[in-house]
């Protein structure tokens, strides 16, 4: 009878320390330290490295063959291993760089860089909805080029207004949003313009009703 007795406490407690460890699992695994870089430099930047706070290297640039241009945002997904205090650094197309230590991404969702820095994480209500139909779309470079200038404007409108791409470049194989004002209107051209000079037009496209453009 004792020695059933002895057998039994032992069984609950092996038992009480599993759905511990479990506890603490399930705990860790609700830690979510994913964010997006987003640059508002009005710069390129051209690397993006992100290393816990405990480490003491920046391992491997997260950009890769890629580049993140202004205006843009680029995801980071690290390992859901508990930790949530990272540092980030980027390098920008002149060399120079900016970092922000000790960033606890557990209670952001973005890092930008170019204004005061992380922006805490949405609460969970559902923030209102813009007014008016959404133009904005995903401009897709499938033309084995690079481009280095895109315009969007209204058809209505006789000048084309700034290059969207700034100083950067979109390679081939990637893409990039455009972000165009909610008031109502839809119809636009669009230019682009490839790293041989040549250029490609869409006009009257109503971007309303689409939600990519592809080029060529």
């Amino acid at each position: 009878m004792m020695l059933r007795m002895m057998i039994l406490r032992r069984f609950l407690a092996l038992a009480v320390l599993a759905l511990v460890a479990a506890g603490g699992r399930a705990a860790l695994a609700q830690q979510n330290p994913d964010f997006y870089v987003v640059n508002n430099s009005g710069r390129v930047i051209t690397e993006i490295y992100v290393s816990s706070s405990s480490s003491q290297n920046w391992g491997q640039d997260q950009l890769g063959q890629n580049v993140l241009n202004s205006g843009m945002q680029f995801p980071i997904r690290p390992p859901r291993d508990g930790t949530c205090v990272f540092d980030i650094r980027v390098v920008y197309s002149n060399g120079t760089a900016e970092e922000r230590r000790r960033v606890n991404t557990c209670n952001i969702s973005q890092v930008v860089f170019g204004t005061a820095g992380p922006v805490a994480r949405a609460p969970s209500a559902a923030p209102p909805l813009p007014q008016g139909p959404n133009p904005n779309f995903r401009l897709v470079n499938r033309s084995g080029r690079a481009i280095t200038e895109v315009y969007v404007s209204p058809s209505r409108d006789r000048n084309w207004g700034p290059d969207r791409l700034g100083r950067g470049v979109l390679g081939a194989g990637q893409s990039m949003i455009v972000t165009l004002p909610r008031d109502g209107t839809c119809v636009f051209d669009v230019r682009v313009v490839y790293d041989n000079g040549t250029a490609t037009e869409r006009r009257q496209v109503n971007t309303c009703d689409i939600t990519e453009m592809t080029f060529p």
